[in-house]
């Protein structure tokens, strides 16, 4: 099994967003589907549901955020990731910081369709900024998916495989 976590700020909108989005695409990839997608924000608390207009667009597509609850970024959390993909250059830029030893697989989630820029937060935001930031989301992780699953397996063998 590998695991791709995404990380944004709070954990309540762009990152549960993305992961359920991926885990999504990851069940349609009969080679993956043992895969997960995981999020993680770098200045939340645990505990908190991700934010109603995100539920609620999120619904609006198809997918559930009724039962996410934020968790901040921990160094095992991205220790046990195969890929962290962040939403903006100030996200990869802080886990990096932090993580030096694991900067080989922190990435900006627009990188995977040869961006380098940032995915709008739209915490607090009309519900319009929502749907821009979900379009935006589902465009980067369809368009995207090969180099994220290329980015993911490059790490070696998957977790609880030897090397004896």
């Amino acid at each position: 099994m590998r695991r791709i976590l995404f990380v944004c700020t709070g954990n309540l909108c762009r990152s549960p967003m993305a992961a359920v989005m991926l885990q999504a695409r990851l069940a349609r990839d009969p080679r993956r589907r043992d895969w997960e997608a995981a999020s993680a924000g770098l200045w939340t608390e645990e505990g908190l549901p991700a934010s109603p207009p995100a539920v609620e667009v999120m619904a609006e597509r198809g997918y559930c955020l009724d039962h996410h609850r934020s968790r901040p970024v921990t160094r095992e959390l991205v220790e046990e990731a195969d890929l962290v993909l962040g939403m903006t250059p100030h996200h990869v830029e802080a886990l990096r910081l932090a993580f030096p030893h694991l900067a080989d697989r922190i990435y900006l989630l627009a990188e995977m369709v040869g961006g380098s820029y940032g995915v709008e937060d739209p915490y607090g935001r009309p519900i319009g900024v929502y749907r821009a930031v979900a379009d935006e989301l589902e465009r980067l992780i369809e368009e995207g998916y090969g180099r994220i699953v290329s980015l993911a397996e490059r790490r070696g063998r998957p977790r609880g495989e030897s090397s004896l």
